[in-house]
């Protein structure tokens, strides 16, 4: 009965969703010219592609899950679980690192793993590690001025440069004048706020829009109360200091957020640009990670303890998917969650007979890497965190990843109908 009464909220609670969703409701507090595009395709004012049901979350329904418990951390790996998920990657397990923390019942967490310290490249996954530092360094410079914080990341104007070269992804540009969208690569002279850099850098994962963000926080950490610059004196900062200097101050610079916040950069670090052009302007360092310090990270985020409560929340929102679902986020047993995701894909080939090189199907490398939060009935009967690694060589890895989230859903519906009949039970 109790169960039954829960179902019957939630669905009322569902229902009142409007038909424009986070962060399509925050175009005004954020400045993210797109969203208004895609809360017009929801209301069917113009063509374009609808989101699932997952994706209509308001602004103010995202929320930490875990603030009530700050002092949660990763439990000791549950084995059942464990050899469950292992047994659905079949014979490629040994290609497969995964951490997941089943938080349905928060005060009864889950967590398995596979190879969860088996270092790996993170690709496009450490996006959301430069995120993380641009809001550390909006914390250390406004630490009790949250407005001042919003409102930098809202009126700071980046334009494009240098730095953007060369990236191939394409990013939404809303045409205001003419009501429509526009998909396009990132070109020299383009102007936006920070925090559609932001946005652009973490939803298509544009390369280019990283460099930006990164160029970004490189003038955070030189200029601190100066900051901000006008172009020139950034220019000339860029320009005329050392590269070993510049170097020093990248590697540094992104190192120290991780530790700030609990983490270890032997074990989760970016380092560096992602455009060919960024990493001759300002070399780098390498880039490592692994499942658990990932999912350690997604943790103090729903804790609200990656540097501060609203820092998490906004990271939170960044992630949340409202443009078309990829590869781990994209199968339909996903389209009623609310799913907050990153992937990075890095494949390579070479010459072997009767293969045909195609796009994430690599022979010699086909990493594919997947970070989520998953949040089924705005997370009240199915909530948990995953991160998940694959080097399979010669299969699609986007439907791999595809086929695995769905089999992994399904198997933590079914374990989870279990432990609340065996609740009931005992009640």
């Amino acid at each position: 009965m109790k169960r039954l009464i829960l179902l019957l909220m939630l669905i009322l609670m569902t229902s009142s969703i409007p038909c424009w969703s986070y962060p399509l409701d925050d175009v005004d507090q954020t400045g993210i010219a797109r969203l208004e595009g895609y809360r017009l395709i929801q209301q069917e004012k113009i063509q374009g592609h609808k989101l699932p049901p997952g994706a209509l979350l308001s602004s103010a329904q995202i929320r930490l899950q875990l603030q009530a418990q700050p002092c949660l951390e990763l439990p000791k790996a549950d084995p059942q679980l464990s050899e469950k998920i292992i047994e659905l990657l079949g014979k490629d397990q040994q290609n497969y690192s995964f951490s997941l923390l089943d938080l349905s019942d928060p005060q009864q967490p889950i967590y398995a793993e596979h190879q969860a310290e088996k270092n790996f490249n993170p690709g496009s996954l450490g996006k959301i590690l430069i995120a993380v530092s641009i809001f550390q360094a909006l914390a250390d410079r406004y630490p009790d001025d949250l407005e001042a914080r919003r409102n930098l990341l809202r009126t700071r104007q980046l334009e494009a440069d240098q730095f953007i070269h060369k990236d191939d992804h394409r990013v939404p540009f809303w045409d205001a004048e003419r009501q429509r969208l526009r998909y396009r690569k990132i070109i020299e002279g383009d102007r936006a706020n920070l925090w559609s850099w932001l946005d652009w850098m973490l939803s298509p994962s544009s390369n280019a829009a990283a460099a930006m963000v990164l160029r970004e926080y490189l003038l955070m950490i030189r200029f601190k109360a100066a900051y901000p610059v006008d172009q020139q004196t950034a220019d000339a900062f860029l320009t005329n200091t050392p590269k070993s200097e510049l170097m020093q101050l990248l590697i540094t610079s992104l190192h120290d957020p991780m530790r700030r916040n609990g983490l270890d950069p032997e074990l989760l670090r970016q380092g560096g640009f992602f455009t060919w052009r960024g990493k001759q302007l300002v070399p780098g360092g390498s880039s490592k990670a692994n499942t658990r310090s990932f999912l350690s990270l997604l943790l103090r985020m729903e804790q609200g303890r990656l540097i501060d409560p609203f820092s998490s929340l906004e990271l939170k929102r960044l992630l949340y998917m409202t443009e078309k679902r990829i590869r781990y986020a994209s199968h339909p047993a996903l389209k009623r969650a609310a799913v907050y995701f990153k992937s990075g894909s890095l494949y390579s080939c070479q010459p072997e007979p009767d293969f045909e090189c195609e796009k994430y199907q690599g022979n010699m490398k086909n990493l594919l890497n997947s970070v989520a939060i998953i949040e089924e009935q705005q997370g009240a009967l199915l909530h948990y965190l995953i991160v998940v690694t694959s080097n399979v060589l010669r299969v699609n890895s986007a439907v791999a990843h595809q086929t695995l989230a769905m089999r992994i859903h399904r198997l933590l519906e079914a374990e989870n109908r279990q432990r609340l009949k065996k609740r009931d039970s005992a009640e």
